[in-house]
């Protein structure tokens, strides 16, 4: 099946079936309908990479994300292709895992494959490899690490105000011995959401509070917590970096004999959807991967559009509550634990 049956069923010149399969508004809506229906008709499948060179516009947009096994990535994967699909582009996914030499694969990918764009949605990147595509005049659009400039935009996330909205929802419950899991302190969203944290608790005059470093995984949040149950002041309360860490604390708990939130509340970040599912069900900050896809296709799409002028867009975050959060534990006399100071009403 080629272009030239297509153009002989549709009645039209084979220049005009190109036109039609790369976009052209110089087709008229009536006449793209008849190619498109030829082309559904003879089930032609046209060449993407021929259209590319010919176009020179490939139609793909790249995706880098840091880990294909947190289901924040997959869940941003997927409605970022929603909406590309929804604007006749496609999308070529590249999978870090926080490796420096996987990333410089995916980038070289991106670029043999001519990707009209490319969202960064990783926490750290070589600026070597980010002038690799400034130099071909690629659109980039980073979540939290970039700069707006020409060609590149960058996404914000409010963690501050996310941060500040778990911590005073556990100190109205009157908790003080409050700690913190971090993620992996060589990543700078991990950094922000941790100094979030302890400017919060300074704020209310409660002190550092109690951390501990994770991996953004379920094994470093069941180590951290582990860790801390092991502390002489045990906390009786703990925000996670991130819900995977969360997770990963609910069972250490469970596996000590406590329970959540009876004798501790957790507070994750992040609302994954088996948030909602675990027991108890997840109290957390939510982060729609729904807005950062919306936004980072927005970022691309207009740079391409509109110029070359790059721009900074901001996400929100809120508070979801749910049965992982209570009020301070009691001891065994019925009252308040004098180890965790003044209960705030």
């Amino acid at each position: 099946m080629n272009i030239r049956e297509v153009a002989r069923l549709a009645k039209v010149s084979t220049a005009t079936v190109s036109r039609t399969i790369n976009g052209s508004d110089k087709v008229t809506p009536e006449t793209k309908e008849r190619v498109q229906r030829a082309i559904e008709e003879l089930k032609f499948y046209p060449n993407t990479w021929a259209r590319a060179l010919g176009s020179g516009r490939s139609r793909l947009y790249g995706l880098i994300i840091s880990d294909i096994t947190n289901p924040f990535f997959p869940e941003l994967v997927k409605s970022f292709e929603d909406i590309a699909v929804q604007n006749g582009q496609e999308v070529l996914v590249a999978n870090t895992n926080y490796d420096p030499a996987r990333m410089e694969q995916c980038v070289s990918r991106m670029l043999q494959r001519k990707v009209d764009g490319v969202a960064i949605m990783t926490s750290e990147m070589d600026p070597r490899l980010i002038t690799e595509f400034q130099d071909r005049d690629i659109p980039l659009v980073f979540l939290d690490t970039g700069t707006a400039q020409k060609l590149t935009s960058n996404i914000v996330v409010d963690y501050a105000s996310g941060v500040d909205a778990a911590v005073e929802h556990i100190v109205g419950l009157g908790h003080t011995e409050i700690a913190f899991i971090s993620g992996p302190m060589m990543l700078r969203s991990a950094r922000v959401r941790r100094e979030a944290f302890v400017a919060c608790l300074e704020r209310r005059g409660i002190g550092a509070g109690l951390m501990e470093e994770g991996n953004h995984q379920v094994d470093g949040g069941h180590g951290a917590m582990e860790r801390l149950l092991s502390r002489k002041t045990r906390p009786t309360a703990v925000l996670a970096s991130n819900d995977m860490t969360a997770i990963g604390a609910l069972g250490a708990i469970h596996e000590s004999g406590l329970r959540v939130p009876e004798d501790i509340s957790i507070v994750g970040f992040d609302d994954i959807q088996i948030s909602a599912f675990t027991q108890p069900a997840l109290t957390t900050v939510r982060l729609s991967r729904d807005e950062i896809a919306r936004v980072a296709f927005r970022a691309l799409y207009g740079i391409r559009q509109e110029g070359s002028k790059g721009a900074e867009y901001g996400v929100p975050t809120s508070l979801v509550l749910r049965s992982s959060t209570g009020r301070v534990p009691r001891d065994t006399t019925g009252k308040m634990r004098e180890d965790a100071g003044l209960v705030r009403a």
